[in-house]
């Protein structure tokens, strides 16, 4: 399958199953909206996860990476797919996810996962607005001395995130845009 054609079947079921729209939403960000996604019933689905996957892992061959992750809770499918994938493919991709708060228990990591200082990574996210989530996991990252190459999602709302994520030096690629959805 090529790729437009993983797109057009990602984008059938985001827009069956993921897309709300007709009523308001407060986001997480805190402004509201008449368009809404959970994109974890898209990433959770197991079509929907192996497309998720397949897409980013296309994408990826454009980058030098060691390993892939994300914000927890949105990231932690995607990563989990693509990793999967990139087993099926012979190229192997470790994951690893980022945690809300440091464990305070235990190794007591921000990181989970197969991540180590110096590592080049891809970092995901399933949905992005105002780019806040991704932006603690870049600092996160950044703190634990990875090297980020690009940053990918699923959807951009198109509301100031990939703005926010240029403004820290790196490029954000999203399988679609909100204008792509409505």
């Amino acid at each position: 399958m090529i790729i437009d054609d993983l797109k057009k079947r990602l984008k059938d079921i985001l827009l069956k199953k993921s897309i709300i729209t007709g009523k308001e939403f407060v986001l997480s960000s805190g402004k509201k909206s008449d368009f809404y996604v959970d994109a974890r019933i898209t990433t959770l689905d197991s079509e929907g996860a192996y497309l998720c996957g397949r897409i980013f892992f296309e994408l990826l061959k454009d980058y030098e990476v060691d390993a892939i992750g994300g914000y927890s809770i949105g990231a932690d499918p995607i990563v989990s797919s693509i990793a999967v994938i990139s087993f099926i493919e012979k190229k192997p991709i470790s994951a690893f996810i980022i945690r809300k708060e440091k464990k305070k228990h235990g190794t007591g990591k921000a990181i989970e996962g197969n991540f180590k200082s110096g590592m080049k990574v891809a970092l995901f996210d399933d949905v992005i607005t105002s780019g806040g989530s991704i932006i603690k996991g870049i600092n996160t990252v950044r703190e634990n001395k990875g090297d980020i190459q690009v940053i990918m999602s699923v959807i951009d709302r198109e509301e100031g995130g990939e703005e926010r994520i240029k403004e820290y030096g790196y490029k954000l690629i999203s399988i679609f845009k909100k204008s792509d959805l409505i």
